[in-house]
């Protein structure tokens, strides 16, 4: 028994003349796009001394304001979710987060521990945040050569 082709092109219908199909891939001839109103240009970074140095020394500022911005979130999940204060762990949270917590442990004062926790604590982790977006800011103005800065993308137009 066979089965009706329901794959059928037009030209493939009954009482047409067979076209004659390829069966291996032709290339074609390649065709630049037209050029476009604007050029890429491909950014290159030096692997200077100070230039690197400058680099580490954001990245270092960036991965220990998250990090105090982390352990702030910890203790503030810990507080809310009624943790065991005799835990080690526990323990070791809330001493990082009152070393980190940029003298902000008292400025609200809630009756509830967790809408305490949350406010001041995430006051504190916030402006870590802020504190290491504004800071490695700076520095790359300041230290990097107008050159050397980080470049996201730079379009000409003609």
């Amino acid at each position: 028994m066979t089965y009706p082709d329901r794959n059928r092109r037009p030209a493939d219908r009954p009482g047409r003349p067979p076209v004659d199909r390829p069966t291996e891939f032709a290339p074609t001839e390649f065709t630049p796009p037209p050029e476009a109103p604007y050029r890429q240009e491909e950014v290159v970074e030096r692997g200077d001394g100070p230039v690197r140095a400058v680099r580490v020394v954001c990245a270092v500022i960036d991965v220990l304001c998250w990090l105090f911005a982390i352990v702030l979130a910890i203790h503030i999940f810990l507080v809310i979710g009624g943790a065991n204060p005799a835990n080690g762990f526990a323990q070791l949270i809330d001493s990082w987060s009152a070393a980190v917590s940029l003298g902000l442990r008292d400025l609200f004062t809630p009756a509830n521990a967790g809408l305490r926790a949350l406010f001041n604590d995430g006051l504190a982790a916030l402006l870590w945040l802020v504190i290491g977006a504004v800071l490695t800011n700076i520095i790359t103005r300041v230290a990097l050569p107008t050159d050397e800065r980080r470049v996201w993308y730079r379009r000409t137009v003609r």
